[in-house]
C-alpha cells in the first residue's frame, strides 16, 4: 500500500512538472517527519502530506518557496502565519477526502453501537460470548454532528438513512442551508444535552481545543458515546478518559490523537474505546483525489487560470491584476456595510448589489429591511 501511493505522488509530481514546462521547481515530501532547510531552500513549491512539518524556521529559509500544497484538508502540520508573512500562498484540497472521512465516522458510530471490533477480537481468542456485545439499534437516536462543513454534512446524509435524528452546529453554516440537509441547527447548549452520539467535524484552532471537556460531557446524557476523525484535542482526551470512566461516556471512536502516534495508551487500551491509526483519509479513492487536486491546483495558479483552496487570503493580492484589485475593494466595502446592517437595530432579510457600466464604473448598494423597503430610495421591492 505504502509503495503504491508512494508511486502515485511520483506520478502526480511528474504531471505537474509536465503541465508547468519544468517553469515551476517542486519538492514533495511524504515520508520526511520534518522538511530539510537546506533541501526546500532550492525550490519554488513544496508539496506535503499530514506527516511532514513545515515550520518556520523551514519557511523562513526558503527563499524562493512561492506556495506550500497540502495534500489533504487540516493545515495544523504548515506555519500559516510563518507562510503569510513571507508571501507564500498556502493551499490545501478541501474536498478530496470528504467521503472517505465522513465513511470512517459512520464505521466508527456503527462499531459503537453494535461492539464490532471487540467482538471480532472475542472471537480470535476463540471465545462465543453473546451476552458480553449486546448493543443498541442506531432507530431513533438523536446523533449531534459539530461542525456541518462538507464531511458534517456527508456523516448527516448517511445516517440519516439509518433511521436517526441528525442536531448540529456550525457558527458559518446558515441554519437554512443545515435544515436543508435534514440538520436540526442549534446551540451547543442545546445540543449536548439531547444527544445519544456526538461526532465532532472541525477544525483544530484555539476556539475548538478541548470543545468536548469535563463540563460538556457533564451537559451530556449518561453514556453519550463520541466519535472523533477530524483533529487530535478536539475532544479533551483526559476528560474523555475521566467520563469513560465514570461511566458518563459509554464509549469513543477515535481516529485521531493529540500526540500522534500516542505514548499515552489509556484511551486506546479502554475496552471501550474504538481507535484507529488516523486513518481518516487513508483510502486508495481518496489519497488519488488530493493528490491530483494539489497538483492541478497548482498548475492553474502558475498559469494564473484560477486559484482553489488557498487557506491564507492575505497573500493573495500580489497574485490578482490591477482591475481585480477594483472588485477586491468593492468586496471590503459591502462587506463593512453588511457588517453595519447586521449590527444594527433593524435586521436585514436581503441584499441587492447594482453595478454600472465597467469595473471602473459608479457602484451603487440598495438594502432591503425587514419591511421590504429599499432604505436608499425608499422603493418597496415585491
Amino acid at each position: 500500500m505504502q509503495q503504491s501511493i508512494s508511486t502515485l505522488w511520483l506520478l502526480l509530481t511528474l504531471l505537474l512538472i509536465k503541465q508547468l514546462n519544468h517553469f515551476f521547481h517542486l519538492w514533495k515530501l511524504h515520508t520526511a517527519p520534518n522538511c530539510s532547510i537546506v533541501s526546500v531552500s532550492n525550490y519554488d513549491g513544496l508539496v506535503v502530506r499530514s506527516a511532514t512539518k513545515v515550520t518556520a524556521d523551514v519557511i523562513n529559509a526558503a527563499d524562493k518557496l512561492k506556495i506550500i500544497g497540502r495534500a489533504g484538508t487540516g493545515v495544523d502540520n504548515v506555519d500559516v502565519d510563518a507562510a503569510t508573512k513571507k508571501g507564500i500562498i498556502v493551499m490545501n484540497t478541501p474536498s478530496g477526502n470528504t467521503i472517505s472521512a465522513a465513511e470512517l465516522t459512520c464505521a466508527l458510530l456503527m462499531s459503537l453501537s453494535r461492539n464490532v471490533p471487540q467482538a471480532a477480537m472475542s472471537m480470535k481468542q476463540g471465545n462465543w460470548d453473546r451476552k458480553k456485545f449486546m448493543g443498541a439499534e442506531l432507530y431513533g437516536k438523536v446523533l449531534g454532528i459539530v461542525g456541518l462543513g462538507r464531511i458534517g454534512k456527508e456523516v448527516a446524509s448517511r445516517m440519516q438513512s439509518f433511521g436517526m435524528r441528525t442536531i448540529g452546529y456550525d457558527p458559518i453554516t446558515p441554519p437554512e442551508v443545515a435544515a436543508s440537509w435534514g440538520v436540526e441547527p442549534m446551540s451547543l447548549e442545546l445540543l449536548w444535552p439531547q444527544c445519544d452520539y456526538i461526532t465532532v467535524h472541525t477544525p483544530l484552532m484555539p476556539s475548538t481545543v478541548g470543545l468536548l471537556n469535563d463540563a460538556s460531557f457533564a451537559k451530556c446524557k449518561k453514556g453519550v458515546k463520541v466519535v472523533n476523525c477530524a483533529r487530535g484535542g478536539i475532544i479533551d482526551e483526559d476528560a474523555l478518559l475521566r467520563a469513560l470512566e465514570s461511566g458518563q461516556c459509554g464509549g469513543a471512536g477515535l481516529d485521531v490523537f493529540v500526540e500522534e502516534p500516542p505514548k499515552n495508551r489509556s484511551l486506546i487500551e479502554h475496552p471501550n474505546v474504538v481507535s484507529c491509526p488516523h486513518l481518516g483519509a487513508s483510502t486508495k479513492e481518496a489519497q488519488a483525489r488530493c493528490g491530483e487536486d494539489i497538483a492541478l491546483q497548482i498548475v492553474d495558479m502558475v498559469k494564473g487560470n484560477k486559484l482553489v483552496g488557498a487557506v491564507n487570503a492575505q497573500v493573495l493580492a500580489s497574485t490578482f491584476s490591477q482591475e481585480s484589485h477594483q472588485l477586491i475593494k468593492l468586496g471590503e466595502a459591502v462587506g463593512s456595510v453588511l457588517q453595519s446592517c447586521t449590527t444594527s437595530k433593524r435586521p436585514v432579510s436581503h441584499v441587492q448589489i447594482t453595478t454600472q457600466g465597467r469595473s471602473t464604473g459608479q457602484t451603487c448598494l440598495c438594502y432591503q429591511g425587514p419591511e421590504g423597503r429599499d432604505h436608499n430610495t425608499g422603493r418597496r421591492y415585491m
